[in-house]
């Protein structure tokens, strides 16, 4: 059988960049031990791939499937039901609701308890960080 050029596997695959990635796909199943459905030929993978894709001998759909399937990083999740946005909202109208009074009681707290000490420490506080002018050191 004579050697498969590019040119007879883009009647089959029009564009060169799918040609290209189907039949790197196709090389590596082989290299893995995917069967054969042409002659070998002492031909490496590639070529081999290229062969098959130019006679058809494999399924090209099923061959762009396992190379997007091999690609992709994330698997598919499922979608958000309304009973789960449902629970998402209640937990956060709850934890919104926690974290307002919980800083009530914070500053409820802390304001009975400072009382004129507070304007005391504040007070003093300013005057260690005022900057010394020219003249007074």
């Amino acid at each position: 059988m004579a050697r498969v050029t590019v040119e007879d596997c883009v009647l089959k695959v029009p564009n060169r960049f799918d040609l290209v990635m189907l039949a790197a796909q196709r090389a590596r199943e082989l290299s893995v031990g995917g069967a054969l459905t042409v002659d070998r030929d002492n031909d490496k993978n590639p070529v081999v791939a290229l062969r098959e894709i130019a006679e058809t001998s494999i399924d090209i759909q099923k061959l762009q499937d396992s190379l997007i399937q091999g690609l992709q990083k994330h698997a598919d999740t499922d979608e958000i039901t309304e009973d789960d946005s449902a629970q998402m909202l209640e937990l956060e109208e709850s934890l919104l609701a926690a974290a307002a009074e919980g800083s009530l009681a914070e500053t409820t707290a802390s304001g009975e308890d400072d009382g004129e000490e507070g304007e005391a420490d504040e007070a003093s506080f300013a005057d260690e960080n005022v900057a010394p002018e020219d003249g007074d050191e």
